[in-house]
């Protein structure tokens, strides 16, 4: 097996890795699992870049490649539902469009045709990587409790930003002196009756 496979089957391996940390309840899981992913994500560029390179590109590497991607894509994306970082729908609709690209794959290779992914395709996954590390930097602050009004704070706060940017898109200058922090402050969750885990 050359080095191309063993990355595409070590990204598997971080994916199985990445859900367990992102489910546990320890304080640290959620930077476990952003570290998790990132690893991952950046494993899924140097493998195919690594065969193509060294004309090292198989059959097995074709297939795998893009269905452990899916793999990956899907447990980020049906982990941050529970979270609420992501609705429900979302996660269905990614879910849904890979495993039907995974089941024309399969019938490709039950005739001896491989498909191989496409540069849109990766472009594609790209964007949904960057998507999955922005709303992990945003969990992985392990000083405020994983809550449902905690969660609704960094969404208001999110807001808030946005509109800011909305209506001052003018102005670029006061964007760069504005100071915008996405965790909700002390104050905020004292108010709230929210805690924060020191531990």
């Amino acid at each position: 097996m050359n080095w191309a496979n063993r990355l595409t089957l070590g990204r598997l391996a971080l994916t199985i890795l990445f859900v367990l940390a992102l489910s546990s309840v320890w304080t640290y899981g959620r930077s476990i699992a952003l570290v998790l992913f990132g690893l991952a994500g950046i494993s899924d560029y140097f493998d195919g870049e690594i065969a193509r390179r060294y004309g090292t590109v198989t059959k097995f590497g074709k297939l795998m490649d893009p269905l452990v991607d899916k793999v990956m894509m899907a447990a980020a994306f049906i982990c941050l539902v529970p979270l609420g970082a992501v609705p429900a729908w979302v996660a269905t609709i990614v879910v849904a469009r890979d495993f039907l690209i995974t089941g024309l794959r399969l019938l490709a290779s039950s005739e001896g045709a491989i498909l191989p992914a496409e540069k849109l395709g990766k472009h594609k996954t790209s964007w949904q990587i960057v998507t999955v590390v922005f709303f992990l930097l945003l969990l992985s602050d392990a000083r405020v409790t994983a809550g449902r009004q905690g969660r609704r704070l960094v969404a208001n706060r999110l807001a808030r930003w946005g509109q800011r940017f909305a209506l001052d898109y003018d102005r670029p200058n006061d964007l760069f002196r504005t100071r915008v922090s996405l965790a909700p402050s002390r104050a905020d969750l004292s108010r709230r009756g929210l805690g924060f885990d020191d531990s």
